[in-house]
């Protein structure tokens, strides 16, 4: 792995937090993800299951967790794929006993081949089985995982009664301990660096795909994987549609160009968003928008903070923006007051909603209909998107929730008007 190591007393005590949510005499399983073919022998770049390596910090593939009900360092078990000299050889050595006991704090460590014969035993001993699954309100995977196939195997198997450990795990992951927040931090300070060094090279004649180039290079050169998620660099009417990522179109005099990247570290996500002027200079109706985005993103700041009900905040983010469509006289007051109160005339111009969780995952889970509590971490992205003049604006930054307020953590990324002009005409 590129990034640094990181302190196995987060993943110590994450297992300590999950294993107090437990019923007695009680174990849960987590499987890695799959490694996903392509075509021929090709195959996927890896990525982890987010709750094994939140709960173990291990980023291998063909790895079982095993965590118990009042668990402890001695009694967690971890499951390892056997590495020998023709692995180390064609792909790279897997970890050792030796170096996962470092890289987790789990006393008990074995080979996968040795799974089936240990977990057969130690199910006998429980009441409940706790499986994981992909519960995310977004998720639309019609792909099977390692804990599917696993879960089918133990409902034909064994009569235990399974139990769904995702929704622990969703409480559990949007409160972010310190070492997360560090490490959330050295994603965020990477994706500061990629802005910065594209700013400049932002020119009429520049392709989309080249600004994207630029990032991955800053970004690797940082120990990142590279983007945390898939890129949006859309330039002139492409900055209207929400989730373009062809980036494949020359940048013309005159465009707008709306840009929403963020590099990943240690797994962990970032989530950027700045608008700028592809020559250099803001448009008088290009700041006025800018302007009105920026309003509504300071105000929705604001009110992120302990206590905060997400209902109650969207409906707050919604009249702060309809105030700013009405000064950039793309909404009339008079037709406000007729307006359906479900379907609100703002959605025509801010479809999408202001502030996701974030984490180890871009759009990280998390309930939303729990007040937001001290340690959560969520994006403030408000846009305005006018179709008929190919001019979209989305700002964003991302947020921690802290007893005093919202600290910004990206607060050192520039985002004023005329730092932004500066840093293009430099």
């Amino acid at each position: 792995m590129k990034y640094l190591s990181i302190d196995k007393t987060l993943f110590v005590s994450n297992r300590q937090k999950f294993a107090k949510k437990l019923k007695p005499k009680s174990l849960a399983v987590f499987n890695s993800n799959d490694i996903l073919p392509t075509n021929a022998d090709g195959t996927m770049p890896f990525k982890q299951n987010s709750d094994l390596f939140w709960l173990s910090g291990v980023d291998q593939e063909e790895t079982v967790l095993l965590v118990f009900s009042e668990s402890s360092q001695n009694s967690d078990m971890l499951f390892l794929k056997k590495t020998n000299e023709h692995i180390a050889i064609w792909e790279g050595e897997k970890l050792s006993k030796e170096k996962a006991r470092e890289i987790t704090g789990i006393k008990n460590v074995y080979w996968i081949d040795e799974f089936n014969q240990i977990f057969n035993d130690l199910v006998n001993k429980m009441d409940n089985i706790y499986l994981n699954k992909n519960m995310h309100s977004r998720s639309t995977s019609e792909v099977e995982t390692r804990d599917d196939r696993f879960r089918k195997k133990i409902i034909n198997k064994f009569n235990h009664p399974i139990i769904e450990s995702a929704p622990i795990l969703h409480n559990l992951r949007s409160i972010k301990d310190p070492i997360e927040l560090d490490l959330m931090r050295k994603a965020c300070n990477i994706t500061e660096k990629g802005l910065r060094r594209i700013l400049p090279m932002i020119k009429p004649g520049v392709m989309e795909y080249e600004i994207e180039a630029e990032l991955i290079h800053e970004f690797i050169k940082n120990r990142s994987k590279g983007f945390a998620y898939q890129p949006i660099i859309g330039s002139g009417r492409n900055s209207c549609v929400l989730h373009y990522i062809e980036n494949n179109k020359q940048c013309e005099d005159g465009d707008i160009l709306l840009m929403d990247f963020g590099a990943e570290y240690a797994n962990y996500a970032s989530d950027l968003t700045r608008t700028v002027p592809v020559n250099g200079l803001f448009s008088q109706r290009q700041k006025d928008v800018y302007n009105s985005v920026l309003h509504v993103m300071r105000a929705a700041t604001l009110m992120l903070r302990p206590g905060t009900v997400f209902k109650d905040y969207n409906v707050e983010v919604g009249k702060i923006m309809e105030s700013e469509l009405i000064k950039l006289n793309l909404l009339d007051k008079h037709d406000i007051k007729k307006q359906d109160k479900k379907n609100p005339l703002y959605k025509k111009y801010f479809m999408h909603g202001t502030s996701h969780f974030l984490g180890l995952d871009v759009h990280d889970v998390g309930d939303f209909n729990v007040p937001m509590k001290e340690g959560m971490v969520f994006t403030c992205e408000p846009g305005i998107y006018i179709l008929k003049e190919n001019l979209g604006v989305r700002l964003e930054n991302d947020i921690l929730i802290t007893s005093k307020g919202a600290e910004d953590l990206m607060k050192n990324i520039p985002i004023e008007v005329e730092e932004i002009e500066d840093l293009m005409c430099s």
